[in-house]
């Protein structure tokens, strides 16, 4: 979905001049269609959260299709289970390894993801900073899946993700969607969930799963909390 500026500045809760600031400084990704600044929410949601700057959860397209409701974070970790002591010592080993430990139905060519997720990467890192990385497909149609699914992965060695704090990174989101709303919504709330001390706290000590899976539903619960 593109943005305007008046959509940007909504959705981080800031004023329309400081969106333009950015532009300015060249520091927030933006396109110049017909001389008017627009933007990818996929691009944006992972710049703010890779800056911890605080946005919106509820997205402007994030109704259920239908009566399709949308995914929890929950629901998807649940789905795409969690991996201790991924091994590798640098970036596009550990994804290979990440790919090869998904929960994934036969249907989904793992090589083709593996490769997809690559070229994310050398588009700009998916570390997110605090020792994250949330590597992803950023167009989903492309993967023959039903269910959004997130596998949260413990690298067995911390490595150089480009991440933009310049920290290694740790710890890895994966996230598949079926579909691009999906994806969104995911992103806004793992992007939210990740200023929660209690949750990173669970990730950085690599809590248990039943512990991981209880302290990202309580933070989970505290989205609707602070709408």
């Amino acid at each position: 979905m593109q943005l305007s500026v008046k959509d940007v500045a909504k959705l981080l809760n800031v004023d329309t001049n400081i969106i333009y600031g950015w532009i300015k400084q060249g520091s927030i990704p933006v396109y110049r269609i017909n001389e008017q600044c627009r933007f990818n929410q996929a691009e944006i949601l992972e710049w703010a959260t890779a800056r911890q700057i605080p946005h919106a959860v509820d997205l402007p397209d994030d109704a259920a299709d239908g009566n399709t409701p949308l995914p929890s974070l929950v629901d998807a970790l649940a789905t795409g289970g969690i991996v201790y002591r991924l091994p590798g010592k640098d970036k596009p080993t550990v994804l290979r390894h990440m790919v090869d430990a998904m929960q994934l139905s036969a249907e989904v060519d793992r090589e083709f993801l593996y490769q997809v997720m690559l070229a994310r990467e050398n588009l700009g890192s998916t570390g997110v900073g605090d020792g994250i990385a949330i590597p992803h497909v950023r167009n989903p149609i492309v993967l023959h899946i039903t269910t959004p699914t997130i596998t949260l992965g413990f690298l067995e060695n911390s490595i150089d993700f480009g991440s933009v704090d310049g920290r290694p990174v740790h710890t890895l989101f994966s996230m598949i969607s079926p579909t691009v709303k999906a994806h969104l919504h995911l992103l806004a709330r793992l992007g939210f969930i990740l200023h929660n001390p209690a949750f990173k706290e669970a990730l950085k000590k690599q809590a248990p799963r039943e512990e991981l899976m209880k302290a990202l539903a309580l933070a989970e619960s505290e989205i609707g909390a602070k709408k």
